[in-house]
């Protein structure tokens, strides 16, 4: 029991230095000297401010689109992959391991790669294409694993005796497997759309001049003219996004798991 308590203690520590920065954040968000670092004099001004400040709209409606598209896409090829990978009988760890690879190159790196690959390879021209691609490649794992949560629990049984009926394959698809793994789908969607909507080093390489919300903020926050709402209240709103959909994943996953 001890040791029990002591791993429990361990998880606690580790979540509080997760997220009390977090929560600093958004108490210096609505301090009245947020640069001080502590936070008082409570206002919501800054908030104001940045809602009077239209500068961040067009990259917010941006991102929102390009995190929407990466969503949608995320949504379909995991539904596809998440079908297909657990009924594979040889290869399956190796394609699996491929499809997950992204996941150990850093952001930078990536961004960088992918740059060369577009722009000096084939000499092509960047903007809201490569952006959508670039952040489908860094989302896509974490939708893929969120679908096969669900997918390895699918019984395939169901499928051979709808067969057996008479069911054609889309029947079957949209009938028996669609309302199952629907968990799954929601949840490589909310993956697909947290990741892009936050993404941002290899955002930095392939953007092509198009400036998401992340571009914005870290453009804002690395001028010497930065204004303070952009910096606290942008990065809350973001947190607050991020965190909402990070949840809901999770408590998807976990109500399908039960």
């Amino acid at each position: 029991m001890s040791l029990l308590r002591l791993f429990l203690a361990g998880g606690f520590a580790v979540t509080f230095l997760i997220y009390f920065p977090v929560l600093w954040l958004a108490l210096l968000s609505v301090s009245a000297d947020p640069l001080s670092g502590l936070p008082g004099g409570f206002t919501f001004g800054w908030y104001a401010q940045l809602l009077a400040a239209p500068g961040w709209i067009e990259p917010l409606e941006r991102s929102l689109a390009i995190a929407a598209i990466v969503a949608l896409l995320c949504m379909v090829a995991a539904t596809a992959l998440g079908r297909v990978l657990p009924r594979l009988r040889r290869g399956r760890n190796l394609l699996l391991a491929l499809f997950l690879l992204p996941l150990g190159v850093p952001g930078v790196v990536m961004g960088l790669v992918l740059f060369v690959f577009y722009r000096m390879v084939f000499g092509l021209r960047l903007g809201l294409w490569s952006l959508v691609l670039s952040h489908f490649i860094w989302a896509f794992p974490f939708a893929l694993i969120g679908m096969l949560v669900v997918s390895l629990r699918f019984d395939v049984a169901l499928l051979e005796a709808a067969a057996d009926l008479g069911a054609q394959p889309w029947r079957r698809f949209w009938d028996i497997e669609r309302p199952l793994l629907m968990p799954g789908i929601v949840t490589a969607g909310l993956f697909g759309f947290l990741m892009s909507f936050t993404e941002l080093p290899r955002s930095l390489f392939v953007h092509g001049g198009q400036q998401t919300l992340p571009l914005f903020d870290w453009a804002e926050a690395s001028a010497h003219a930065s204004h303070i709402p952009l910096i606290f209240c942008l990065n809350t709103f973001v947190t607050l996004v991020s965190v909402t959909l990070s949840a809901g994943a999770v408590l998807l996953l976990g109500r399908r798991a039960r």
